[in-house]
């Protein structure tokens, strides 16, 4: 460091991890993704302590196991993930809390805290077929809102986690718009964000005016960028998700947007402790690809105080 070079502040409330989002692992299991044992080794090598589940089963889902082959490896887990269509009214609840239940008792059995809610996919994420509107209703909204208020009342009380759910591409929770109304929606004693600023940027959202303007309801994050010029084009075209990932629009930092300096600095100075779990959607990708991008995005995040 240079005489005159400012110090990078210490973001000392964030704590950095990945998952196998970023080893293009989207389902539990498929002969395009790496095994999960290459998934622990690297993750480790790259240099990360915590990690999320990723989709339920593609780790090991008996506590024991995955205990010893976490424990072992130095790796902590951060949160389970789970995919809701509750705007689809109280006749889906039986079949989503079956669903959330599962992940759920794994999640604090691996004394995590939190639980990553996504709403459902308007587009399916293998053939991109459209499967219902991608707008909601205002019975739909209501049910959404209200059917993730009973979903966090429920996981609180039974398994003693808290939801944060996860404004995602192709979903009904997506652009400023959409995320502020399920917000103003909600209650903050129950439900609150988990903000992916990749597929925020992907919806046309600014993650540093978010987390300024709604401070309070930001429980968990995940870093992730898009590149412009490839968003640009699937803009204009209108590409779903899936063919948009295999174009590479979600890019390795610090080569996209948003900048993740600021949104860190922003996090930092909300003055609570985060999670702030790597993610590049890839799928699918070749097995070498993954290690180094992630080893080199733990670097970056290390240059920024993280």
């Amino acid at each position: 460091m240079t005489a005159d070079a400012s110090p990078v502040p210490a973001l000392d409330r964030i704590r950095v991890g990945s998952a196998p989002d970023s080893w293009g692992v989207w389902f539990p299991d498929d002969d395009q993704q790496v095994p999960w044992q290459r998934f622990l080794d690297e993750v480790t090598e790259a240099g990360y302590e915590w990690i999320e589940l990723g989709p339920y089963g593609y780790l090991p889902t008996d506590p024991a196991r995955l205990t010893e082959e976490t424990g072992r490896r130095g790796l902590t887990v951060s949160a389970g993930t789970v995919f809701t269509s509750l705007h689809r009214g109280p006749e889906v609840w039986d079949a989503t809390w079956e669903h959330v239940s599962q992940v759920a008792e794994l999640t604090r059995a691996m004394n995590a805290k939190h639980l990553v809610v996504i709403p459902s996919f308007w587009r399916d994420d293998k053939t991109a077929e459209l499967i219902e509107p991608p707008k909601l209703t205002a019975e739909q909204w209501r049910h959404l809102s209200t059917g993730m208020e009973r979903l966090g009342l429920e996981v609180r009380e039974r398994f003693g986690l808290d939801i944060v759910v996860h404004p995602h591409a192709d979903t009904h929770i997506d652009t400023e718009e959409n995320v502020a109304r399920f917000l103003d929606a909600t209650d903050a004693d129950l439900v609150n964000l988990c903000l992916d600023t990749g597929h925020y940027a992907y919806c046309g959202g600014d993650s540093v005016k978010l987390i300024e303007t709604y401070g309070e309801r930001i429980g968990y994050l995940h870093l992730k960028q898009v590149d412009p010029e490839i968003l640009a084009d699937v803009v204009k075209n209108g590409v779903p998700f899936g063919p948009a990932v295999q174009r590479g629009v979600m890019c390795e930092p610090p080569n996209g947007v948003p900048e993740l300096g600021p949104v860190l600095t922003a996090a930092q100075n909300l003055d609570v402790d985060l999670f702030a779990i790597v993610e590049q959607d890839m799928y699918p990708c070749p097995p070498s690809q993954p290690f180094p991008i992630a080893e080199r995005t733990r670097r970056f995040l290390r240059s920024c105080g993280a």
